[in-house]
């Protein structure tokens, strides 16, 4: 186990390395209002995350990363473009015990570029794998706009599109809704006996008969609700060749060169991922200007998809042979400035470096 002040040394370093690629150097404070992060999270992130009240400030949280801050100051007086980077502890909750820190140091570089974000990809991807070349690491890329504009594109109900979109982060889950929108799983005896119910009377009957409201839903809420599963019900499954070709999409493991061809392959079929694929191409061509050989960089299209949820595009890592959480992480989240620039936007892209990781590393191989 590498020493503090190894730690310190290597996150110093990787810091020095952001600022000479051209980062302004920023901070963020270690307590974060906790309506930003739901707002943008959901509830999921209070497992996630160390959840305090403040008497004067209202709920809080310990810093889980640095991205919303960064991306919040940028869009409040930034220039444009701009590239920043960052380095300090967060925080996250872990639920059994072992290797992972609940505390450590992370340093991170970010790029805002509305000229050429596929250039601005490559450079975020390409410095890191220089910096991490000493501790041979396994990269791994995805592209979750792929997968968003595919999902996007499906002859199905806006609510369908829309529960698939909302869990995309949820792999689990996201399969599951794909396996009972698609007809492949059957209907869960609970969910079959709770649509009798409801198609067996009115909504508004059904609640009175179950006695007093103790909940935070109002009856119209409910009977909206309830509205709602009735009509899903009644929705035709996907497509047979669309369903077929998002199961194809979710399990696409292949060198990036190939990857591309195989998305070109399948793009007239899918018509709603040709501009997400025509990026993924641009976005190799820049990766191979840097030098990376993108024919033999590894691509998930479903890598990522159990990080924050604020990446809409390009993702990475970088992973090492014992298993653990990534050295490094990042991608694209055009989205997210939208989100927190009330209504003004700006593509962006970052990725972070977890600096213990990378000393134990180099500590072992000497």
């Amino acid at each position: 186990m590498s020493s503090r002040a190894e730690i310190r040394a290597e996150a110093d370093r990787l810091f020095a390395a952001f600022q000479a690629a051209g980062a302004a150097p920023v901070e963020a404070d270690i307590l974060q209002p906790a309506e930003t992060l739901l707002d943008l999270y959901g509830e999921d992130i209070r497992a996630r995350a160390y959840v305090t009240q403040d008497p004067l400030r209202g709920e809080m949280m310990l810093r889980p990363d640095f991205t919303v801050p960064v991306v919040q100051a940028h869009m409040a007086h930034g220039a444009d473009p701009a590239r920043y980077c960052y380095l300090g502890e967060v925080f996250r909750k872990q639920d059994h015990p072992g290797r992972q820190a609940s505390e450590y140091l992370q340093v991170g570089f970010e790029v805002f570029d509305r000229t050429a974000p596929e250039a601005a990809d490559a450079e975020v991807f390409a410095l890191f794998s220089s910096l991490l070349a000493p501790c041979n690491l396994r990269p791994a890329t995805g592209d979750i706009g792929i997968l968003m504009a595919a999902v996007r594109g499906l002859g199905t109900t806006e609510r369908r599109r829309a529960a698939l979109l909302r869990h995309i982060w949820r792999p689990a889950r996201f399969r599951a809704l794909l396996d009972r929108f698609s007809g492949r799983a059957p209907v869960a005896p609970a969910r079959a006996e709770l649509l009798a119910r409801l198609a067996s009377d009115k909504a508004e009957a059904l609640i009175a008969a179950a006695g007093p409201m103790t909940g935070l839903r109002s009856g119209a809420e409910i009977a909206a609700r309830a509205a709602s599963l009735l009509e899903d019900a009644q929705t035709p499954p996907l497509a047979a060749p669309e369903a077929a070709l998002l199961y194809d999409l979710l399990s696409l493991q292949a060198p990036a060169g190939a990857a591309l061809a195989h998305l070109r392959g399948i793009t007239a079929m899918l018509p709603a991922i040709a501009p997400a694929v025509d990026r993924f191409a641009a976005r190799l061509d820049a990766l191979e200007a840097r030098g990376i050989d993108t024919a033999s960089l590894p691509f998930e299209a479903s890598h990522g998809r159990s990080t924050l949820e604020y990446y809409d595009g390009f993702v990475f890592s970088f992973e090492s042979a014992v298993k653990g959480p990534p050295v490094a992480s990042g991608g694209r989240y055009d989205a997210l400035t939208a989100v927190l620039g009330q209504g003004r936007s700006i593509p962006a892209v970052g990725g972070v470096i977890r600096p213990a990781l990378v000393a134990g590393l180099k500590g072992a191989a000497t």
